[in-house]
């Protein structure tokens, strides 16, 4: 006789019994009409997991909508492996890549080894979207396996997967995890969904020598999201990806592989060097219009963690040598004190909020500036909450340009009471290009969180818990104050270092270790600490002391 096991669900706040070696699919299946909803995943003592997962001992078990954050990860690989299978069947001996998120969507290449690239015509789009829309009323299930990696690398091998082969050849696990729909094998960074069911809601749309694959729209999962224009930043992503084609390190495990042969210093030099050339670039362009009376002003935003501070000390360089004379001021110094913050929905102060700066007084400092007067710069003092005057006089002289550092610098409504031309406007963001694998690809998301982790940790003394408890917030901010207005900029600056991830890894990993299992954020650090689990550590001695990267690792030359 099978003993009884009691879990307990978030969901229903109640202990259920179960038997051991019951699934959390046929749990989900008992407990429908408390749930009131079918669940595309679930959260098991906060880690999560596919309903497969079979319980044999006591849990806490949360079911997890698919229209909820985590639920749309698991929708969105599950996607990608539909898409894979579809691809496969339709263009035999095909390559199919899943490159980055751009558009409010996933850019995808068609590539056969015979004839390179693939064109993407109407009809191949549609031939994909049928073979997706069959399998999705075919209701073929995602079924996980976990075996030895000796026999899933020949697995691998079998199916032309050679970026996953080489992957867990550098990975050194005993056992790997993958999947099969019907009778195609592939590996994901986390749970799928049960079944093809699942996904019901998607498009293809035609994108330079690509296409974008779309989910759901968040705000109305029925229908497909509408791909929103971002030529800006697909050059700058193409140009990285070009850049990764050239040193030859495209993927994790080719990185691992620079990593063993100890090439990874030729790589740094190579990666800051890439940076300088496209700060010289901007400077330069900068220059131009200034001769001519424009772009008395540079404005450079981003997300957070984007690396904005120490861009803007570099683009500071830059203009130097352009016989310019930058002078650095931050929107920081323009918060309004702190009780006059607007809050966000769960109560926090939203300091991402363009209302959380003193827009008056900035457009008048910024008038008289440029009308040749002097003024006095504010200082907020983030200890105290408020903002304290200081003697910090500034007047901005014939070469004089002004480098304005912060998260709103690309919103039109930041800066109302100037002329366009007296504005450069620069976006900042880690456009991470390095890819796990064809199918896998590291979110810029990810990059920066990894970033704040270690930099609040080290400057704020800020837990892990605690910054990924606040990055939700963080997020909707930026979706609501930075995103729309990426194609706003006058130029675009990639901060993301191919090597960093492997750098950040040994600051990283103890920090994300330390969130307690007892809390839903560590569903968050767990996934990290898998993305790590990928790379193979880099000394950060190698790390030059002028390196973006220096400004969340500590030992900048540059002073914060």
């Amino acid at each position: 006789m099978k003993e009884t096991i009691r879990i307990y669900c978030l969901n229903t706040a109640s202990h259920i019994e179960t038997a051991g070696g019951e699934t959390l699919g046929e749990l989900a299946s008992r407990l429908r009409d408390l749930l009131g909803f079918e669940p595309i995943c679930a959260r098991v003592n906060n880690k999560s997991e596919d309903l497969s997962y079979a319980i044999f001992s006591p849990k806490q078990v949360e079911f997890v909508k698919k229209d909820s954050p985590l639920g749309r990860r698991v929708y969105t690989r599950s996607l990608c492996m539909m898409l894979y299978r579809a691809a496969s069947l339709e263009i035999e001996g095909c390559t199919l890549k899943i490159e980055h998120s751009i558009s409010r969507g996933h850019f995808c290449r068609l590539s056969c080894a015979e004839t390179g690239l693939i064109e993407i015509t109407p009809e191949l789009l549609e031939r994909l979207s049928a073979r997706l829309e069959e399998m999705h009323r075919e209701d073929f299930p995602f079924v996980r396996h976990r075996r030895l990696t000796s026999e899933v690398k020949a697995l691998f091998r079998r199916e032309g997967l050679d970026n996953k082969v080489a992957l867990l050849e550098t990975a050194n696990d005993l056992y790997s995890t993958y999947y099969t729909l019907l009778d195609t094998a592939d590996s994901y960074y986390g749970p799928l969904a049960p079944s093809t069911r699942f996904i019901s809601t998607f498009a293809l749309h035609p994108y330079h020598d690509g296409f974008l694959l779309m989910g759901p729209d968040p705000e109305d999962p029925a229908k497909p999201i509408t791909p929103r224009p971002q030529e800006k930043l697909y050059k700058a992503f193409t140009d990285y990806l070009n850049f990764n084609r050239i040193i030859r390190v495209s993927t994790v495990s080719e990185l691992n592989k620079a990593v063993t042969a100890k090439k990874t210093a030729q790589l740094i030099n190579v990666a800051e060097a890439m940076h300088d050339k496209f700060l010289g670039r901007i400077s330069d362009e900068i220059a131009a219009r200034n001769k001519d009376g424009a772009a008395r002003i540079v404005l450079l935003a981003g997300p957070s963690s984007s690396g904005k501070t120490t861009t803007s000390k570099r683009l500071a360089i830059q203009l130097m040598t352009n016989l310019l004379v930058p002078r650095l001021i931050s929107l920081d110094d323009y918060f309004v004190n702190r009780e006059n913050t607007p809050r966000d929905a769960d109560g926090d102060y939203d300091f991402e909020h363009l209302h959380a700066l003193d827009l008056d007084r900035l457009n008048s400092d910024l008038r008289r500036l440029l009308s040749g007067e002097t003024i006095n710069l504010p200082t907020y003092s983030f200890e105290l909450g408020r903002r304290v005057e200081k003697e910090r006089p500034l007047t901005l002289g014939p070469r004089d340009v002004l480098v304005i550092e912060g998260i709103h610098g690309l919103n039109p409504e930041l800066t109302p009471a100037l002329k366009t031309d007296d504005l450069f406007k620069i976006y900042v963001s880690a456009l991470t290009t390095l890819t796990i694998d064809d199918h896998n690809w590291i979110s810029t998301n990810d990059n920066r969180l990894l970033r704040r982790v270690v930099r609040d940790h080290r400057y704020r003394h800020t837990s892990a818990f605690e910054t990924i408890r606040r990055w939700p917030s963080v997020q909707r901010g930026e979706e609501r104050w930075i995103f729309p207005f990426q194609e706003n900029a006058d130029a675009l600056f990639n901060s993301s270092l191919i090597f960093e991830i492997g750098v950040m890894k040994p600051y990283a990993e103890p920090l994300l270790r330390s969130v307690p299992h007892n809390v839903v954020q560590y569903a968050e650090a767990y996934r990290l600490l898998k993305l790590l689990s990928y790379f193979l550590p880099i000394e950060a001695e190698q790390i030059p002391t002028t390196s973006l990267l220096r400004e969340f690792l500590g030992g900048s030359s540059f002073h914060y």
